[in-house]
């Protein structure tokens, strides 16, 4: 793996983390937005850290060989311990006994962390090694012991965390089910990851050579792993942003109608970008609702009646049929009020029994209407109906 294989994944991992910053600013005392945000920062942080000319970087700043790699370890040491905290808010909530547990784990990756410095300080490794300092220093002192700590925490943690994933994937379903099965398969890689370098590690022990499993094999599975794992825990917030993606497609539909009416009603047409979107739908909502009353008036049921075809063999459902029809009746109704405005004519007395149907319908009718009326505007130039038009 070059520079790059390091890089593109620790960049996008860098950005999803820089996009989670203004909530975790916003929301610090909240665990589980500490956690997503921990485990994006250390999985940006352990692919940048890893990459060779990082190393050589870092080793040549610090001036000491391979003070680089209790770096990345007890990078990749916190990552396994975010990745066991996370799944633990994920499932249990924020308990008093899992805040106890969650302390526990956070203990003990801090003794690893700080054995594996003092086991650096205290061995000896003088050459410069970026690929294969696992297996080059297999047997000096010290840097063997902090070798084999890394590898335990990182090997234990991988075969933990998947075996409670696959229990609760077995229970629960949708978005947080993919999530838990992404799960399983990043640690699976991981696990792999430390397998083989441990394989490696043993082999030089007892005299082999198996330094390629350490060099070739591992680093590709690390990078799965860890792209897979912080895949699967973001994935079960696909049912947040599919909500929120149905909310800015219901706010987009309401659109042409919104729009329309504002006109009429002598409104402004301009929203603040800066307001959020659900109290920008609700704001839309409400302001089609109160154009439409001071329309009621001019809304006829028998138009929409009139133009109410069900059309069973077009493809159409009923829903979109019924808002067609609802639709065209508030287009007439537009184009009476307008002719009434110019003329200085009376307005009819009031009649609700159509726009009855048409609130009964609630917010996506309203948008499904809407939607039929841009595309009314857009695509019919008249509307024939008892002399009339669009």
């Amino acid at each position: 793996m070059n520079g790059s294989d390091y890089y593109i994944p620790a960049a996008a991992l860098g950005i999803a983390f820089l996009s989670k910053l203004p909530g975790l600013i916003r929301q610090w005392g909240n665990p589980m937005v500490r956690s997503v945000a921990g485990l994006l920062l250390m999985s940006s942080a352990g692919f940048a850290f890893a990459a060779p000319p990082t190393i050589t970087v870092i080793n040549r700043a610090v001036g000491l060989p391979n003070v680089s790699a209790p770096l990345v370890y007890a990078i990749l040491s916190v990552f396994n311990t975010c990745s066991i905290v996370l799944l633990a808010y994920w499932r249990e909530g924020f308990g008093i006994e899992v805040q106890r547990r969650v302390r526990r784990w956070f203990a003990v990756c801090g003794v690893v962390v700080a054995s594996l410095a003092l086991c650096f300080v205290l061995g000896d490794a003088p050459e410069e090694r970026l690929r294969d300092l696992d297996t080059h220093y297999a047997s000096t002192p010290w840097i063997r012991e902090m070798i084999v700590i890394y590898l335990s925490w990182h090997i234990i943690v991988g075969t933990v965390v998947p075996v409670m994933c696959w229990r609760w994937s077995r229970v629960v379903d949708g978005w947080l089910r993919a999530g838990l099965l992404t799960l399983v398969a990043g640690f699976v890689f991981s696990t792999g990851f430390g397998l083989a370098k441990a394989a490696a590690v043993v082999a030089r022990w007892t005299g082999g050579d198996w330094d390629f499993l350490s060099t070739d094999v591992a680093p590709p599975l690390a990078s799965a792993g860890a792209v897979l794992t912080t895949s699967g825990f973001l994935l079960p917030q696909g049912r947040r942003l599919a909500g929120a993606w149905e909310t800015w497609q219901t706010y987009r539909w309401m659109g042409p109608l919104w729009r329309r009416l504002r006109t009429l009603m002598g409104q402004p047409v301009s929203t603040s970008w800066w307001t959020p979107l659900e109290s920008r739908l609700f704001n839309r909502e409400t302001d089609i609702y109160d154009d439409l009353l001071a329309l009621a008036p001019y809304c006829d049921l028998q138009v929409m009646t009139a133009y109410h075809d069900p059309g069973p063999d077009d493809g159409v459902g009923p829903d979109e049929t019924w808002a067609a029809a609802a639709a065209i009746m508030i287009a007439f109704a537009i184009e009476a009020k307008e002719s009434a405005t110019e003329s200085d004519e009376e307005c009819p007395e009031q009649r609700t029994d159509a726009l009855s149907a048409v609130f009964g319908t609630g917010t996506k009718g309203i948008a499904r209407i809407s939607r039929q009326y841009g595309a009314l505007r857009s695509h019919t130039a008249a509307v024939p109906l008892e002399g009339h038009s669009l």
